[in-house]
């Protein structure tokens, strides 16, 4: 096998991409299942706070500060749970139902707030325990865009509470209005800057989840070119090994057929010479046991028979003695330059081509001498194969054989010439690089 040692375990580019690919869609679904998550704990917030607050204050005022006063349900206790209801039912119009619709709008949320505080404070006038409802506030002036007047929200919403909560209206001396000053000044300010930049890194936000959507659509769609060219390149290896296969077919069984039909008509016109036909016949059945080996190689991917035993010089000659003995036509076999191993691709195309060629001298051209060169040029190696028959117009070129000798030498990063012309014989160049087998090149690196 060729190829640089442990290219197997090394991954492909496809693999590669394939990997980032998924390991970036993972990346960004966590990404965006970790804002969904903030996302949906903060509109859980926002819809369960006022109701869990007007809840707690009301089950405390019922079971608490009600029997402590010694008032009975009626009146007090009637009024406070109209109270309670009135608010129950503008949380629930004002926001709970817009915010499920995701319908909440900027003024109606002003609104919304203005009656909450509103109500807040009616309640608290009836006891203290409803200053926690006016927590609610702070949770909605975030809603409130733009963000200046989400802070003023959260200015109205703690001038309420700690009003309420510090009796500033009851008892406004200079201490008291000053410790309220400034604990709504500090209230303000802590609950404000959390408005300010929650505003000023929404826009970001919002382009971020943008690209990330887009980047998350274009990884889908890579993902579906990725399949596509897996696929494209499948059918195009399946038509390279439907093609291979045909010629390994036309190069060993087709050929060898052939010759086996050409001598046992050679032997039934031969009938009344005996030996000269026992001759033809003995021709066809040593070319139908060569055919039959060639196929069981082809079949297991190996070498042609004369490769197994020899480099590509030895194995020409062996082909070109047998041809010559077999076709009755001289057939003399040249190397030049320095001999260097070639990669078993190299070697099994040039000698493909040597035995198509003279496959088709044998057929076509009527020759009386065939000349087949190897020449080493360092670089590149030539084989050349030439006839003396009557040659072929250019447009008679185009034949399967010739078609798959220049297939199977571009395989390998060759190409081939074919000159001919009527009478003047026929001349088929191969040239291919000069590639060593992996070995030679680890070899060459060691040193």
């Amino acid at each position: 096998m060729t190829g640089d040692p442990g290219a197997g375990e090394r991954p492909s580019s496809a693999t590669l991409a394939s990997v980032v690919t998924r390991e970036a869609e993972a990346a960004n679904r966590s990404r965006l299942a970790w804002r969904q998550e903030q996302l949906r704990v903060w509109d859980l917030l926002q819809l369960v706070t006022p109701w869990l607050l007007l809840t707690i204050s009301t089950a405390i005022y019922f079971s608490r500060v009600l029997p402590a006063s010694g008032d009975g349900f009626w009146p007090e206790g009637a009024v406070v749970l109209g109270l309670v209801a009135a608010t129950a039912l503008w949380v629930l119009f004002g926001q709970t139902l817009p915010l499920r619709r995701r319908a909440l709008r900027p003024v109606p949320a002003g609104i919304y707030l203005v009656g909450l505080l509103a109500l807040c404070v009616v309640l608290m006038t009836v006891s203290d325990v409803f200053l926690v409802v006016t927590v609610a506030g702070f949770f909605q002036a975030y809603l409130l865009r733009p963000w200046p007047v989400g802070v003023l929200g959260v200015l109205v919403t703690s001038v309420v509470l700690n009003g309420a909560a510090m009796s500033v209206w009851a008892d406004p001396s200079s201490e008291v209005l000053a410790e309220f000053l400034l604990i709504v000044a500090v209230q303000t300010a802590a609950i404000g800057v959390g408005i300010v930049l929650t505003a000023r890194s929404e826009p970001e936000e919002r382009k971020r989840e943008e690209l990330v959507e887009r980047l998350e659509a274009a990884l889908h769609e890579n993902a579906g070119l990725h399949a596509q060219l897996v696929a494209q390149a499948r059918e195009s290896g399946v038509q390279d090994e439907r093609q291979r296969l045909a010629g390994e077919i036309h190069d060993t069984l087709a050929q060898g057929l052939a010759g086996i039909i050409t001598q046992l008509q050679a032997a039934e016109r031969s009938t009344g010479a005996r030996g000269e036909s026992d001759e033809h016949v003995a021709r066809a059945l040593r070319l139908a046991r060569s055919s039959l080996t060639e196929a069981r190689r082809s079949v297991q991917a190996l070498a042609p028979q004369e490769l197994g035993r020899a480099q590509l010089p030895d194995a020409l000659r062996t082909l070109a003695e047998r041809w010559s003995q077999d076709q009755g036509i001289a057939t003399r076999v040249e190397v030049t330059g320095t001999r260097e191993p070639l990669s078993p691709a190299i070697e099994v195309s040039l000698f493909r081509v040597a035995q198509e060629s003279l496959t088709n001298v044998a057929k076509h051209a009527d020759a009386s001498r065939v000349g087949v060169t190897l020449s080493y040029t360092g670089t590149e190696v030539l084989l050349d194969v030439r006839d003396d028959g009557r040659g072929f117009a250019d447009e008679d070129g185009t034949g399967f054989g010739l078609t798959s000798m220049r297939q199977r030498i571009r395989g390998v990063g060759g190409h081939v010439e074919v000159q001919s012309a009527p009478g003047d014989g026929t001349s088929v160049s191969a040239r291919v690089p000069a590639i060593a087998p992996a070995g030679a090149r680890a070899a060459e690196v060691d040193r």
